[in-house]
């Protein structure tokens, strides 16, 4: 009680016998306990008023819904930072773009002309069929 020992408290009650003597000591401990009461009683109240008026549960629950979004933006945050995660995320958007490099150039060879060979030299022209040929593709 208020950091005394057991000790501290017997010297304090002999004390209080030799001055007081045995007739008023029981009524003055029943006072200093009512005094004791009252005070208590009145710290309480007045800590209750303070805090209706200062709204302290209010800003408490607040605080504690900011100090909650605090530490998930932070872990999100640090999840988001993280060297080993950054590294795994950049190796995969590497697969990605080589694949899809792939399947362009892919898709480029079969889209690409063939090239033709442009030459000034004149064709030969066929000959033309003589009747009698003519004659014999038809039977």
């Amino acid at each position: 009680m208020f950091g005394m020992g057991f000790t501290e408290i017997l010297i304090i009650g002999v004390i209080a016998i030799l001055f007081l003597g045995p007739d008023k000591l029981p009524e003055t401990m029943v006072e200093i306990a009512k005094m004791f009461k009252n005070v208590k009683r009145t710290i309480s109240s007045a800590k209750d008023s303070i805090e209706s008026e200062l709204h302290v549960s209010e800003m408490k629950a607040e605080m504690m819904s900011y100090k909650n979004e605090l530490t998930s933006s932070t872990e999100s945050l640090s999840r988001l930072t993280s060297m080993d995660d950054l590294q795994s995320e950049i190796d995969d958007i590497k697969k990605d773009v080589s694949i899809d490099v792939d399947d362009i150039k892919i898709k480029e060879d079969s889209l690409e002309p063939k090239e033709e060979v442009v030459t000034f030299k004149k064709k030969k022209k066929k000959a033309k069929k003589t009747d009698e040929e003519v004659e014999d593709t038809d039977v």
